[in-house]
């Protein structure tokens, strides 16, 4: 069954999937061949190999789509990441700013104590 962006294909636990754009158009391409060498030879010359591809293809749509789940947590890593460099650089420039008032308060309390 054909969709827009993919193809439904049934997993081993039984449950529809949808195969990645990629992945479909690979397999379209693979199909196409099948049915020229069946057309040209016989079935018998693809039975054997045909569950393999379709377990390769399977298994790459899988990866595909692992991948693009890494790529977006590594995209909210990288937000993160930015998140908190700006918080660390913002602490920081306040840490500063209380050190140098406290320095400036230690000087005053000094000089009024060699005024005294």
């Amino acid at each position: 069954m054909e969709l827009e962006d993919g193809v439904v294909y049934q997993d081993d636990q039984g449950s529809a999937a949808m195969m990645s754009e990629r992945v479909s158009g690979l397999a379209s391409s693979i199909y196409r061949e099948f049915e020229r060498l069946i057309g040209k030879y016989d079935e018998d010359v693809v039975k054997d190999l045909m569950p393999l591809v379709v377990a390769v293809l399977e298994n790459l749509d899988s990866v595909f789509a692992e991948n693009q789940e890494h790529e977006v947590e590594l995209e909210l890593l990288k937000e993160d990441n930015e998140q908190l460099i700006t918080q660390y650089e913002r602490e920081k420039a306040l840490r500063k700013h209380a050190e140098e008032k406290f320095i400036e308060f230690e000087d005053l309390q000094e000089q009024e104590k060699k005024d005294l």
